[in-house]
């Protein structure tokens, strides 16, 4: 109010006011020097100093400290400011030159830099080429930041910048979900945020270990949250699919007895379902006993499988040695393939394999048949997936094996 005239009384007193006080002329004048602490483990900090008892600012000797107008753009220059920033001082001491400093120094300083542009209405100085650079100094600066409760200033323009990287943002959070998840809270940034959550949600638990460290509990109930939802959703699907068969022209369920074929088809289909999504459990160590009975049991060759029709137990171990010869593929990758194209499972050679089980149902218009009712189920079984393979990613979800059909919504923002 001394400043703009208002009040006539403060006016007067203020420029009353002695020059070793705090304000002299209707000028407040600060000095801050960055205090590194005493030991590794403390943060480097500004500290206020007396004005008074030194000779230069950290804003400048004299320099003019009243806050800036309003201004809808920024002045193409202002000396003072930059003058300003030239005299921050790394070491307590102003007499160190900034040539002497480390790298570490260096970019503390460059955070603080970037950290009063963007107070004084200045897009700061960050890499707009390598994105992983400029997530290094977004990281850094954002960490500063908090220390000043300056997220709300810091974050807009941090999430401004990094979203100009646009595609090559989206691929670099698909590699280091967790990072960016991180990045996201701390510049509430919604775009940068929920495309983290869905890759950390579809990939959990990889990255749990360092999301637990890093990351405080109000995003740890959201990730906690969009799981038990993925998970609900997974189960119905699972649930649909197990319970998918086949019918009869009389519109019965088939079973042995009516149509063994067709019930072949419909154990193939379900066994390989239950192998891809199911962990192979660890067989028991065997005990001293069993070894020493093994040891002593002389080696005897069993003869030939028999060729008769085989029954229900004797089919599906039989099937499940085919599956368990193949790479463990996890859940994601399972419904994709279940949605994909219906020659990417359950091939043709797998069919032929499976029904050679069976000689007397294995024939070239028998492996027709069961390759035709095969189909039918897998047809049935794309529509019941579909849920599962909606992407709700800004980028492009090729080569992610897990699921990223999280949805996030407003209710989901920790820092509302």
């Amino acid at each position: 109010m001394a400043r703009i005239g208002e009040d006539d009384e403060i006016e007067s007193s203020s420029r009353a006011r002695s020059r070793d006080g705090s304000v002299a002329g209707g000028r407040r004048r600060w000095r801050y020097e960055l205090d590194y602490g005493n030991g590794d483990e403390d943060i480097p900090m500004l500290v206020q100093k007396d004005p008074a008892t030194t000779t230069s600012s950290l804003f400048g000797a004299g320099g003019d400290m009243r806050p800036p107008p309003v201004r809808n753009k920024p002045p193409a220059s202002n000396a003072s400011f930059f003058r300003s920033v030239a005299n921050l001082s790394i070491a307590p001491s102003l007499a160190e030159p900034v040539a002497q400093c480390t790298q570490a120094e260096l970019d503390l300083l460059n955070d603080y830099d970037n950290l009063f542009r963007i107070f004084y209405n200045y897009a700061p100085r960050l890499d707009s080429v390598d994105i992983a650079t400029a997530y290094l100094q977004c990281k850094s600066l954002l960490t500063l930041a908090d220390q000043y409760d300056a997220l709300l200033v810091v974050g807009s323009r941090v999430d401004h910048h990094l979203l100009q990287f646009q595609s090559r943002l989206w691929k670099q959070i698909a590699k280091y979900p967790s990072s960016y998840l991180k990045i996201g809270y701390l510049a509430q940034s919604k775009s940068i945020f929920q495309e983290a959550l869905i890759h950390v949600v579809g990939a959990w638990p990889v990255g749990e270990r360092h999301i637990r460290a890093h990351l405080p509990e109000s995003v740890l109930e959201v990730i906690e949250d969009k799981i038990e939802d993925l998970e609900d959703v997974v189960g119905k699907v699972e649930r649909k699919l197990f319970k998918l068969t086949l019918f009869t022209p009389r519109g019965e369920r088939v079973t042995p007895h009516n149509a063994y074929l067709d019930w072949l088809v419909v154990s193939f289909f379900r066994q390989w379902i239950t192998d891809q999504t199911s962990s192979a459990p660890i067989p028991p160590p065997p005990s001293p006993r069993a070894l020493s009975s093994r040891e002593g049991r002389p080696r005897t060759h069993h003869s030939s499988r028999s060729h008769h029709a085989p029954n229900l137990s004797l089919t599906l171990p039989t099937s499940l040695n085919l599956s368990q010869s193949q790479p463990q593929i996890n859940q994601g990758l399972t419904y994709r393939l279940i949605g994909g194209p219906p020659t990417g499972y359950l091939t043709h050679d797998d069919c032929k394999r499976f029904l050679k089980l069976t000689p007397e149902f294995y024939s070239r218009e028998g492996l027709k048949r069961f390759e035709k009712r095969l189909d039918e189920l897998k047809s049935t079984a794309r529509e019941i997936v579909k849920p599962l393979m909606m992407s709700q990613l800004e980028g492009v979800a090729d080569g992610v094996t897990y699921l990223v059909c999280t949805r996030v919504e407003e209710r989901d923002w920790p820092w509302i």
